[in-house]
């Protein structure tokens, strides 16, 4: 999906986009999210999502080299579990020795959990995308850019660029860079995939609703995809993203320290239900 190949409906989009950055998350969601603080908030004490774990089993990865010490060995049995705070360290210690594809295969183990299986598109995918002989060049070129500009080129530099990895994963590698080498201007990345997406299309239906803008939806589930996001649209995203989290620290119901990736979490495991 190119937004900018539709010049009519982008127009459209930017009038939603627009309504959704002034009016920010509706009332709905924001009772959403204080009920989900007041669940977890003794699970993220310092008001990120550091201690958000993932649970995976190692010997379903036994083909992925280069293997992360931070994971468990691949020779262990049962489950092993790594939290955000596991992966960006794993992801620092590879980014100083310029192991990039170490770098990514702690950030997509970490993605995809218990959800990858021997044969199936976890592990099978993640060969495929190691096997690509322009991988290295195409994440050491987000790195940089990350580093020397920002977020938006970061992800354009991925964008399409390796065959397997789509923004779902490849926004999970950024985010967790992004920790470790926070970007020259800007926002620092967020991970964006599916769920995520549809969350925001949700909200971008609504808004498109009261505003008149997008009366059929049509606009939101075309901006919010379930996959293959423009560069134009991650920005977006971001913008959004660091604006609802310094809205939601305003409103009493959310630490006041909190990081935007607390919310990128608490979104992805909480739904709410409105009217209309």
């Amino acid at each position: 999906m190119n937004e900018q190949d539709e010049p009519g409906r982008q127009e459209r989009a930017d009038a939603v986009d627009h309504e959704m950055v002034t009016r920010l998350l509706p009332d709905a969601v924001v009772r959403a999210l204080g009920r989900w603080w007041e669940t977890n908030a003794s699970g993220y004490p310092d008001g990120t999502p550091g201690a958000h774990s993932v649970r995976y089993t190692p010997t379903r990865w036994a083909q992925i080299t280069p293997w992360p010490e931070a994971l468990a060995p691949t020779s262990a049995s049962g489950d092993a579990a790594i939290s955000r705070a596991g992966v960006t360290s794993a992801v620092a210690d590879a980014l100083q020795r310029d192991a990039f594809r170490e770098a990514l295969v702690a950030t997509y183990v970490w993605g995809k959990g218990k959800r990858g299986t021997p044969g199936g598109s976890g592990p099978a995918t993640l060969r495929k995308i190691l096997a690509f002989e322009g991988l290295d060049r195409a994440l050491a070129t987000a790195v940089a850019a990350l580093s020397e500009h920002g977020a938006p080129q970061a992800y354009a530099a991925l964008h399409q660029q390796v065959p397997g990895l789509g923004p779902a994963f490849f926004t999970k590698f950024l985010y967790f860079t992004g920790i470790t080498l926070p970007p020259a201007h800007g926002p620092r990345p967020l991970i964006l995939d599916r769920v995520l997406s549809r969350r925001l299309r949700r909200m971008a239906a609504a808004v498109g609703r009261e505003s008149r803008h997008d009366v059929d939806g049509s606009i939101a589930a075309w901006v919010w995809s379930d996959s293959n996001w423009s560069t134009h649209r991650y920005q977006v995203y971001l913008s959004f993203m660091h604006a609802a989290a310094n809205q939601l620290a305003q409103g009493g119901t959310w630490p006041s320290g909190a990081t935007p990736d607390l919310l990128e979490c608490a979104l992805f495991t909480t739904s709410w239900e409105t009217s209309g």
